[in-house]
């Protein structure tokens, strides 16, 4: 983007605006579009505080805004009839939560616990407000129009979300960096996105067909054993541990992509 001039001129009413949004669209002008842009960073200002106090410094969000502001002006087509900032907020504001999602998480986390867990952070403090104390898992659930386990997770996932240097000090009188209170490494860590991916994906199988996967690759048991605790035939338990695992790789896949 050029850099704007210095000198602040009048804000341009809603016919001036269209008329360079149609000048813009027609000749490419950067100045005309440094026009726009200028015209509407108080927009963009407005809605990046409102994501203020969630651990992200404000001019980061500022700036991420105003990077949206400019690509809402290059994508606008005036020629379809909508008002500018009907098309601007959302795509602002999508951006900004788009940056939550993308930048503020310190461990790999499913998308759909990520976007819940921000609309927790609303939903728990109307709650809290609307009731004078904090509101239950059941009250956040009903509110937010989801499961009780989902709440769950997705509280349980906002632990992963920024991080703290080790070298840090800790909070108090203590002056000792973080790293010093962590205990032996745990060969197992590596695994707990995984094994959080893969509950989420076993919860969509039907009852059987999890009940084949615990007892195979849990319990250790072998297909013929299987076949003779569920009452099938063994040919029939390897199909559907076939079926069963290539439909986990290919959802595991697709969340991956959308990742």
């Amino acid at each position: 983007m050029r850099v704007l001039s210095s000198s602040r001129r009048p804000a341009p009413d809603r016919d001036e605006v269209h008329e360079l949004l149609s000048e813009y669209h027609e000749t490419g002008d950067p100045l005309v579009r440094d026009r726009i842009v200028e015209a509407h960073l108080g927009l963009a200002e407005y809605l990046a505080r409102r994501f203020d106090h969630r651990g992200e410094p404000i001019d980061d969000l500022v700036q991420v805004a105003s990077l949206a502001l400019i690509h809402a002006v290059d994508r606008f087509d005036p020629s379809r009839g909508l008002e500018f900032t009907t098309y601007a907020v959302p795509t602002i504001v999508g951006e900004v939560k788009r940056y939550f999602r993308d930048k503020g998480w310190a461990l790999r986390v499913p998308r759909r616990l990520q976007e819940l867990h921000l609309q927790l952070a609303t939903t728990v403090a109307e709650l809290t407000h609307e009731l004078g104390r904090s509101p239950s898992i059941p009250e956040i659930a009903e509110r937010a129009h989801a499961g009780i386990d989902d709440v769950i997770e997705a509280l349980e996932a906002g632990q992963a979300y920024r991080s703290s240097s080790l070298d840090a000090p800790r909070s108090g009188e203590d002056t000792a960096a973080h790293s010093s209170t962590l205990g032996e490494p745990d060969e197992r860590f590596t695994g707990v996105d995984e094994r959080s991916e893969l509950t989420s994906l076993l919860r969509g199988l039907p009852q059987r067909e999890r009940e084949i996967l615990v007892l195979r690759f849990y319990d250790g048991l072998t297909q013929s054993e299987i076949a003779e605790r569920v009452g099938i035939s063994q040919m029939h338990v390897s199909r559907l541990l076939s079926r069963t695992l290539e439909s986990l790789r290919r959802r595991a896949a697709e969340e991956e992509r959308g990742a």
